[in-house]
């Protein structure tokens, strides 16, 4: 079984943090070679990239997100996370994490965790 799952999400005030978690099951066996990426999206808006970081461990980040998210992975712990600042009313979305391998044709999503950033 090959199984994605994200956790973390809720709801916060503006400027608060929040920490997601995206947790791969055991037998995601290639779970190592897989980049690894957040999406969001929010009502009415397309799916978007937030982050992703690579196999090697180089990150990319929206505009959006650059200086106040910092994604991360944890081999050992097949997991994925993404470290939330400063958060504003526009991140407001279902966050949904993925894990890809062009190579070996796999690409897999989780279920998304809603994140709502409210006063």
């Amino acid at each position: 079984q090959v199984q994605l799952v994200e956790s973390g999400g809720g709801l916060v005030q503006p400027g608060g943090s929040l920490r997601l978690s995206c947790a791969a099951s055991r037998t995601f066996f290639t779970f190592n070679t897989m980049g690894l990426g957040w999406y969001r999206q929010a009502p009415g808006k397309q799916r978007e990239l937030v982050a992703n970081i690579s196999r090697g461990g180089s990150t990319n980040y929206a505009d959006s997100a650059k200086g106040r998210f910092t994604i991360s992975r944890d081999n050992a712990k097949k997991s994925m996370y993404l470290q939330m600042s400063s958060l504003e009313p526009d991140d407001t979305a279902v966050y949904y994490c993925r894990a890809d391998n062009a190579l070996i044709r796999a690409d897999y999503w989780g279920q998304g965790t809603q994140v709502t950033v409210s006063s």
